[in-house]
């Protein structure tokens, strides 16, 4: 019996470590993204120029 609860604590243990590791690496993923898109747009709206915008008359 002690060894069924020792087991079932060893199980939660790991599937909290392997989620956790999870949610970590998601999170790096979400941040790295994040960074790209935003140097992404500053480099388009560099390159693209603002002094050709057409005006509505």
């Amino acid at each position: 019996m002690v060894l069924k609860i020792i087991g079932a604590i060893i199980v939660i243990w790991l599937a909290f470590a392997v989620l956790g590791f999870i949610f970590k690496a998601v999170l790096t993923l979400v941040i790295v993204g994040a960074v790209v898109a935003l140097v992404g747009g500053v480099g388009y709206a560099l390159v693209k120029g603002g002094s050709d915008r057409k005006q509505i008359r």
